[in-house]
């Protein structure tokens, strides 16, 4: 009985000790992110589609109203449907009217929440302190993120990200106990999330990843059906966004015509546009705000170094499923989100765009953190070295948030 107490207490205190952590990792990443992004408050609002939601739209302009969310629930406008981002633009200016302040410290305290989210998320999945602060601090602060921050127009892949992590939340409390309950608040993030940007139309496949790694829900092909079988709401909800969304954009003209854009030239720039994101990310130099789409022959050396290193990255990934399962979940991760913004359907004259890697680079993300556990471990590392580790690569990405600061400036 002694005995037994005794344990419970020291239970009790490691609880209380990885709560204390925890919640020192996201007080860091907090700090960390705002110094990195805190430029933006100081911009104006830009010529990149701000005028198109906020400043020059009238329905906007006239604040948060019901004829105003009526408006949103039907408007194509911006070759987007996309109401949850009008009632937030609308919502914005009822509160801070036109100044551009206001509405940046909006999309800034929502980044602030997608990068505690997903701490969050991978801290409770995987139950690894220090890796799951590297994805967040990475996602915060990595110099590609300052579009999606700074231009006021991408509220909608805040927003976007904000409900899809919470989905994911959502899924991880159904998979410890499934329910109604439980399963409708998956449904409820994802229709959250699809109504401010169509990016997350990718999530079922994202539960699918997770259920490889880290859940360890899926280790054959029977299992298999039955996870996709669970999923097949949220598949049916991603594929109702996916064709109004292509309705929209082709009702508005966003969507090139096959004169222009080939199926072989958008499969060209799509498989070229991966390899620049990864180099992008590796190497966040010479960002621009448009990068126009190349045209390039399927014999192009571009195109085929770029089809033949998305190969062997992904025979790398499925061969190494069972030493190594969060390489492959990473790397899909971030091929399959990449898929609705890749131009396989073109939509505007980008080839490739900064803002889109917002949520797909937290795959490569999840690569480099336990990529690193991993190699640490193998060295025989002591735990108690690992925050001192992260603490390296946060001094490291010091250097990347001043890259960020200087590009939010």
């Amino acid at each position: 009985m002694g005995e037994r107490v005794v344990i419970q207490r020291r239970d009790g205190s490691a609880q209380r000790g990885s709560t204390r952590q925890a919640l020192a990792v996201a007080l860091l990443l907090l700090a960390l992110t705002v110094a990195a992004l805190h430029p933006v408050l100081d911009c104006g609002f830009t010529n990149f589609d701000d005028d198109l939601y906020v400043t020059a739209n009238e329905q906007v302009r006239q604040g948060l109203s019901l004829g105003g969310v009526r408006w949103a629930l039907t408007a194509t406008a911006a070759a987007n449907w996309h109401p949850l981002t009008w009632i937030s633009h609308m919502l914005d200016v009822e509160l801070w009217g036109l100044d551009p302040r206001g509405h940046h410290g909006t999309n800034l305290v929502l980044h602030l929440a997608n990068t505690i989210l997903l701490f969050l998320v991978f801290r409770h999945a995987t139950r690894a302190l220090w890796p799951s602060a590297l994805v967040a601090a990475l996602f915060a602060t990595h110099p590609l993120r300052v579009e999606a921050v700074a231009w006021v127009a991408e509220r909608k892949e805040l927003l976007s990200t904000l409900f899809g992590l919470l989905a994911i939340v959502a899924y991880l409390r159904w998979t410890r106990g499934p329910g109604p309950i439980a399963y409708l608040a998956i449904l409820g993030g994802l229709a959250l999330s699809l109504t401010a940007k169509p990016m997350w139309v990718t999530l079922p496949f994202v539960l699918l990843l997770l259920d490889v790694w880290p859940l360890g829900r899926l280790h054959d092909l029977r299992e298999g059906w039955v996870r996709l079988w669970e999923k097949l709401p949220l598949f049916v909800l991603s594929g109702t966004s996916s064709v109004i969304t292509l309705w929209v954009q082709r009702r508005g003209g966003a969507v090139g015509n096959l004169e222009t854009y080939s199926g072989p030239s958008r499969l060209v720039n799509a498989a070229i546009a991966y390899l620049d994101y990864l180099r992008k990310t590796l190497w966040p130099a010479d960002l621009a705000v448009f990068y126009p789409h190349e045209q390039h022959g399927l014999l192009a050396p571009k195109f085929l170094v770029a089809t033949c290193t998305l190969a062997m990255i992904s025979a790398l990934a499925i061969r190494q499923r069972h030493r190594r399962p969060w390489l492959g979940v990473g790397w899909f991760w971030f091929v399959g989100m990449l898929v609705p913004v890749i131009g396989l359907v073109q939509v505007g004259e980008q080839g490739l765009a900064d803002r889109y890697t917002y949520v797909p680079l937290i795959g490569i993300f999840i690569l480099v953190a336990w990529g690193l556990a991993e190699a640490l471990d193998a060295r025989s590392i002591r735990p108690g070295w690992q925050p001192i580790a992260v603490a390296a690569i946060v001094l490291g990405l010091a250097v990347s948030a001043f890259g960020a600061h200087r590009q939010a400036q």
